[in-house]
């Protein structure tokens, strides 16, 4: 089974600027991984490179502005990280949104923009990476679903689509590796509340939310997991 350093991989985690892609960002680049973070808010994918890498004392963190709904600029993106940095090892489907509409309420435009931001655009990052990860016969693919994958909001019943779609989607993904024999995890997070608000290290969450490094610190833990461990859905929430 092929083995790789954590230090000598390369990551991709989208929604990489801010929350909770922001704290996975911060833990691997510490670890030594070099992280490509992408989204649309090019501003705050360079403030945060910057930040970062000014803190590490070394260059880890590279931003990309893209779209994740324009297939052309999902390729364009995968094809700029093997490029740049010579593979892909890591991928962290972390862009996601919430569009907050009653059951009867459903507009056609807030149920697409939903869809195609956290279901479409994550299937399109796991077809574009897949074949690297399998030529390579190494790789991680980590998928940030919800608690409302599982349990259903009348609120945000898109968001509850997409993230009971995501998680079905890794479940074919996952039997599509193994039945090829490829050495790729599959890691499904399902949070509950996270305060993304209050993200910073001396924070405290707001009452019924978890702390941002809490999930950073599992997604260390999965990764230094052996690769033969099965690890799928983890589930993380206030007490």
């Amino acid at each position: 089974m092929t083995y790789k350093a954590l230090k000598d991989q390369i990551a991709l985690v989208t929604g990489g600027g801010s929350g909770i892609g922001r704290a996975f960002t911060e833990a691997l680049a510490t670890a030594g991984v070099t992280v490509v973070i992408a989204s649309r808010r090019e501003d705050v994918l360079s403030h945060t490179a910057l930040d970062l890498n000014l803190k590490l004392g070394a260059e880890r963190v590279f931003p990309y502005a893209f779209d994740i709904r324009e297939r052309r600029e999902i390729d364009a993106l995968v094809g700029h990280v093997i490029e740049s940095h010579g593979d892909l090892d890591i991928l962290v489907n972390n862009s996601g949104l919430a569009v907050p509409e009653t059951v009867d309420q459903i507009s056609e435009d807030g149920w697409d923009k939903v869809m195609d931001t956290n279901l479409r655009g994550m299937m399109q990052l796991v077809r574009a990476t897949l074949p690297q990860m399998i030529a390579n016969e190494f790789g991680d693919i980590v998928n940030i679903s919800s608690q409302a994958g599982k349990h259903g909001y009348a609120d945000v019943p898109s968001y509850c689509a997409s993230k009971f779609g995501l998680l079905g989607f890794a479940e074919a993904l996952r039997d599509h590796v193994r039945k090829a024999g490829a050495n790729i995890r599959v890691f499904n997070f399902c949070p509950g509340l996270v305060d993304v608000e209050n993200a910073a290290p001396e924070a405290a969450p707001r009452p019924g939310f978890i702390h941002v490094a809490n999930l950073a610190r599992t997604l260390m833990y999965a990764l230094s997991l052996e690769r033969n461990v099965v690890l799928e859905d983890i589930s993380l929430y206030a007490s």
